[in-house]
């Protein structure tokens, strides 16, 4: 006959399992592991307003853009497009040589974006995981390089233009913004976070070179934040009018100064001013179009590993 202690029949009230059951892991704010966020009727409205803001200055520029002067400047202003659109864009395209200012634009744009993605991503690469003296010192004053207005580089980079025979050629305007201190920094930032050691140092063991650790390492990892980089370049050189401005002439121009002969009148045309306005931002609705999903993705992507 055995005998049993109490300690083998009575429950353990004192413990408690190690894992929760399923379907009870809860956050300190109430939602539970997997679940989403329901929005409310407060979070749609915001969300509409929000849209219908962001909207609304695109939309005005295409009902200004399809009637003429005089009905844009009656009160109250239309509010539906008319029928003199197409009219309007040939006009601000003649007027203004739309044609060749949109191709310098995209070699313009389209050279300081891929040159940025490079370098930055290169000198992200290097003040994030390389070891060497100084390292520290050089991010400090990269970073400083943001605080100075850039009217006061105007003088000498229009000298040094001008003493290298660039004046009024795209060269004047892709050479000096090559690189930007936003996007080291911002590469930087990126890859402390999603580049970890081991993936280096395992490169390194299977004998590969630095060339070859940035191309078959650092680009993959580093992908979703140059997309968002190049996105935000691509936008700020196509929309750039302070320099190119100073550093090109009316017979080389960039679409914004381009842009800048349709006011260059006493009394502009405001309606042709507003086609070609539209102009130069459906190339920026196209770009969103095509590379909008690897955009978002990027940024998630960067949301997530930050």
């Amino acid at each position: 006959m055995t005998t049993t202690s109490p300690t083998d029949t009575a429950p353990d009230l004192g413990r408690r399992p190690l894992t929760p059951a399923p379907g009870r892991r809860r956050s300190r704010f109430g939602i539970g592991a997997g679940q989403q966020l329901k929005g409310g009727p407060f979070t749609y409205i915001a969300l509409a307003v929000v849209g219908l803001g962001s909207i609304l200055p695109l939309y005005w520029t295409l009902v200004a853009a399809s009637h003429d002067q005089q009905r844009v400047l009656d009160t109250p202003p239309p509010l539906v497009p008319g029928g003199r659109l197409w009219h309007n864009l040939q006009a601000a395209w003649d007027q203004a040589h739309l044609g060749k200012a949109i191709v310098n634009s995209l070699i313009v744009a389209g050279c300081i974006t891929v040159a940025t993605l490079f370098f930055c991503t290169l000198a992200g690469y290097a003040f994030a995981k390389m070891r060497f003296r100084g390292r520290n010192v050089l991010m400090t004053a990269v970073i400083a390089t943001l605080t100075i207005p850039p009217q006061l580089s105007v003088v000498p980079l229009f000298m040094m233009m001008s003493d290298l025979g660039w004046n009024g050629h795209l060269e004047s305007v892709i050479f000096p913004t090559l690189v930007g201190a936003f996007g080291v920094f911002f590469m930087r930032q990126y890859l402390i976070e999603a580049l970890p050691y081991e993936l280096i140092e395992a490169a390194k063991v299977d004998g590969a070179s630095n060339i070859r650790i940035v191309w078959n390492v650092v680009l993959p990892v580093a992908r979703p934040a140059m997309m968002v980089l190049g996105m935000l370049t691509f936008v700020q050189a196509w929309n750039d009018f302070f320099w190119p401005f100073l550093a090109l002439n009316q017979d080389n121009p960039t679409l914004q100064v381009a842009l800048g002969q349709l006011q260059a009148s006493y009394t502009p045309d405001q309606s042709i001013v507003m086609a070609g306005a539209l102009i130069s931002t459906l190339p920026l609705l196209l770009v969103f179009v095509l590379f909008g999903k690897q955009i978002v993705g990027g940024i998630m992507a960067g949301a997530v590993k930050g």
